[in-house]
């Protein structure tokens, strides 16, 4: 069995231990917030946000599986509690391949920044430059060349600052959750 297919299979078994659906419950609410208070829109289809890191540390604590069921959750309770414009399904699977994809770099591996840098560059790439712009351009009529470089700039400008911050919030919050000992040794590191 591949490598990937047996961690997200023990993602999975993660997701069904009550304490790691409080954790994630949890989790989802931060992301849920920091969509809300942590978010700039610069302009209908560019917006610049800090949910990614209660997503990306759902994934580094409880796997892809349960790193990306938590962000499409939280994309779908985001839209209902403030939708703006129509619900697009685009969207949530989007936000489920950067949860899952946290969770393949993260989840019992040691973080680094060059582990940071890789898993917010590729949902940087294959997410949000990718697939969320073609969702944009589906969804508001925009033509896709036309939005794209604006949304690759944005994305390649953030992503020495957002991978810096990702790292280090990952680092901080790990070494408290050990110190409290609610995460054990080999769980992260």
């Amino acid at each position: 069995m591949s490598k990937i297919v047996q961690m997200y299979l023990e993602s999975v078994q993660e997701m069904k231990k009550a304490r790691s659906l409080a954790g994630i419950s949890i989790l989802l609410a931060i992301n849920v917030a920091l969509s809300f208070v942590g978010t700039v829109e610069v302009t209908p289809t560019l917006k610049i946000g800090t949910s990614f890191l209660a997503v990306a540390l759902t994934g580094m604590l409880y796997g892809p599986a349960a790193g990306g069921a938590a962000a499409a959750l939280g994309d779908i309770i985001g839209y209902l509690l403030r939708p703006t414009g129509p619900y697009f399904p685009g969207f949530t699977l989007s936000a489920f391949l950067g949860g899952a994809i946290y969770g393949l770099f993260l989840y019992r591996n040691r973080i680094t920044i060059l582990r940071a840098v890789c898993a917010k560059g590729l949902i940087n790439l294959v997410v949000n430059i990718g697939f969320n712009t073609l969702w944009n351009s589906l969804l508001y009529g925009n033509g896709f060349w036309a939005i794209l470089p604006a949304r690759a700039l944005k994305n390649v400008m953030m992503l020495p600052l957002e991978a810096t911050i990702l790292y280090l919030v990952l680092r901080v919050v790990l070494a408290a959750l050990r110190r409290s000992k609610l995460v054990k040794e080999g769980a992260a590191r």
